[in-house]
């Protein structure tokens, strides 16, 4: 379905916020749109979304989950409460590159009061070589769009595209968490897919591999088809709604279900699924690594297998890890700059 048109108009430049350009790290998830500012805590919408036909009023938004309308009418509702409409859309099953701008518009809140600013965007892909140019061509330039009924006109001057999952590296190196030499395995493991990037001591990537399935998405299908599950909702289950109850205590959206005395059964072949993937990927380096990090949005379910085990470290508040390193990229890159 198309994202609408952006406008674009020349009479009017955008104010400048008084504070400066502002900075926005993306991360824009299969199951979460993450960003940061720099201010607070990363934030995180559901990205889930609703396209509101005209006649049709929208339900109670929020900045947690935000409604979108661009010039052309099109209306477009983000996050949790799209679960109150028919035949929401998942990001998890699409083309996220196609979603860029929409996902800039969620993810964009008031600036210092202001909607009209400028921006500078740091952003992750699993494969940039690939959708950089995607990006960059959807987001630089003029904005006007409405978000919560707030009149936006922001001019995006610019778009840093970075591997994903090595915003969690750089963030890492910072905590002290990557040793010295050798080399680290970096696991990102998401909602729809899960990758690996080897990394020297130096910082530079030297091989990889991206899944495109394989991530949370894929477990919480498993268990969408356990008749166990299916035969007391007496339907058919929502693998996204299964994936919401991983981080509600393994129920079933507002019913008492649970797959929680069975879920081992489902987690334990996912489990070893990835790492016997990624031993077998990186076998001819296996002696020199050091360390492998494990960050993403999905980490949670396995945080507690890799207790005690010595190579491998788990980033504490894994869902925003790799949000919060493209933002001290950003700062070091504009840091490098100024110093030049």
């Amino acid at each position: 379905m198309t994202t609408g048109t952006r406008a674009r108009r020349a009479s009017k430049p955008p104010a400048i916020s008084p504070s400066g350009t502002r900075t926005l790290a993306l991360d824009a998830g299969n199951y979460d749109l993450k960003f940061f500012d720099g201010n607070g805590h990363p934030k995180a919408i559901r990205s889930v979304r609703y396209h509101l036909p005209s006649g049709r009023d929208a339900v109670s938004y929020s900045d947690a989950s935000p409604l979108i309308e661009l010039p052309d009418g099109t209306r477009v509702h983000f996050g949790a409460q799209a679960y109150k409409y028919r035949r929401q859309q998942q990001t998890v099953v699409e083309n996220k590159v196609e979603l860029s701008r929409l996902h800039l518009y969620a993810c964009l809140e008031p600036f210092n009061g202001s909607t009209e600013f400028t921006l500078q965007v740091y952003a992750s892909t699993p494969e940039p070589a690939k959708n950089r140019d995607a990006i960059r061509e959807q987001l630089i330039g003029m904005h006007e769009f409405k978000r919560n009924g707030l009149d936006y006109r922001v001019m995006v001057e610019s778009v840093e595209v970075e591997r994903e999952g090595m915003g969690a590296y750089h963030y890492a190196r910072q905590l002290g968490m990557i040793p010295d030499a050798g080399f680290t395995i970096v696991v990102d493991i998401g909602g729809g897919t899960w990758l690996t990037r080897l990394v020297d001591a130096e910082g530079e990537v030297i091989d990889e591999n991206v899944m495109d399935r394989g991530g949370a998405y894929e477990l919480a299908a498993s268990i969408s088809f356990d008749k166990r599950l299916t035969t007391a909702l007496g339907t058919s289950a929502d693998p996204s709604i299964v994936m919401d109850g991983f981080r509600a205590g393994h129920t079933y959206a507002d019913t008492e279900l649970t797959w929680a005395p069975w879920l081992e059964e489902h987690l334990d072949p996912w489990f070893k699924g990835i790492f016997q993937t990624v031993r077998s990927q990186y076998n001819p380096y296996m002696p020199r690594v050091t360390r492998f990090l494990v960050t993403g949005g999905s980490t949670h379910l396995i945080a507690e297998r890799l207790q005690g085990r010595k190579l491998f470290a788990v980033m504490g508040d894994p869902q925003f890890a790799n949000v919060r390193g493209l933002y001290s990229m950003s700062m070091d890159q504009q840091l490098c700059m100024t110093t030049k």
